[in-house]
């Protein structure tokens, strides 16, 4: 069931759940799932159904450290490892060459195949209301958090999962300038921003950089070098064996002293490097200019 926040009547918002998931990505989705298949009522929060299990920077899941998380939330139930392997298009296995303590498993996926699985996951779950709508504070009442407050009245829950990822206060940065954003065309978070600030709780900004899209027919693949998936069964999910999609390939290329000087010499435009921004940069997808600076 789905409901948008203009036809959330009173009487509706005022159902009693057992829990409130507010965002739908990645851990929002295994929250609801995971509640609603424990027999809870959920009400699963987002700013637009057609972005349910969007992913937002990199195509990709697994990887090393969290390929092993990929298959923990696979044993204890999850659906990602099983959207994963529905959805690859191409499964290799990091640091093969290495002792098993250190390999890992990453697929790149196509995007719009796994919001699609994600989202008739979530449609197609029993238990789960999904309502359209921001979530503006969170209703405190006796020191225990007791629902959310939406555009169009509020929502009643025992417990309230917050899964809000890249939206609370967020800032888009595009060169020098920047602008709140969500996501790319989407706004941000800030009214729940703020009453989570009111609380007393601690917001910190994290900072990730997304490389530029483009065309793979713009490419001259006959300079680069070709990256064959690894063969054989290689799955994510212990339990599901999803019909696997053609495999393709990826194709690497190198940076040079050439293109290291260019990317020095224009520093100044870099937000992270102007001072533009101010957060803390995650540690495995730093940006370019970063990787220049600092190991180049």
């Amino acid at each position: 069931m789905v409901k948008t926040g203009s036809s959330l009547f009173l009487k509706d918002a005022m159902k009693k759940y057992d829990c409130i998931v507010v965002g739908a990505g990645h851990a929002g989705i295994e929250a609801s799932l995971a509640a609603a298949r424990l027999n809870s009522r959920v009400c699963l929060v987002t700013l637009k159904k057609d972005t349910i299990g969007e992913m937002s920077c990199n195509p990709a899941i697994g990887g090393v450290g969290k390929g092993q998380l990929v298959k923990e939330i696979d044993a204890l139930g999850g659906e990602m490892s099983k959207a994963a392997d529905a959805c690859s298009i191409q499964f290799r296995i990091l640091n093969a060459s290495k002792g098993e303590a250190v390999q890992s498993s990453r697929a790149q996926i196509d995007m719009s195949l796994y919001k699609k699985y994600m989202q008739d996951a979530i449609l197609s779950q029993p238990n789960i209301d999904v309502v359209e709508t921001e979530v503006r504070d969170l209703i405190i009442e006796k020191g225990k958090v007791s629902g959310v407050l939406i555009e169009s009245g509020k929502i009643l829950a025992k417990s309230v999962v917050l899964a809000t990822g890249t939206f609370l206060g967020a800032l888009i940065h595009v060169g020098l300038k920047n602008h709140p954003g969500g996501r790319f065309n989407e706004k941000p978070s800030e009214e729940l921003a703020k009453g989570i600030k009111e609380l007393g709780l601690r917001i910190q900004r994290f900072k990730t950089g997304t490389c530029a899209r483009i065309d793979k027919d713009s490419i001259n693949y006959e300079n680069l070098i070709e990256q064959k998936p690894d063969m054989g069964d290689l799955r994510f999910s212990f339990f599901a064996k999803n019909q696997k999609l053609p495999q393709a390939s990826c194709f690497i290329t190198y940076t040079n002293k050439k293109t290291h000087s260019i990317i020095r010499d224009n520093l100044k435009y870099s937000p992270l490097y102007a001072g533009v921004i101010k957060a803390t940069g995650v540690r495995y997808c730093p940006s370019i200019e970063d990787k220049i600076v600092k190991f180049p």
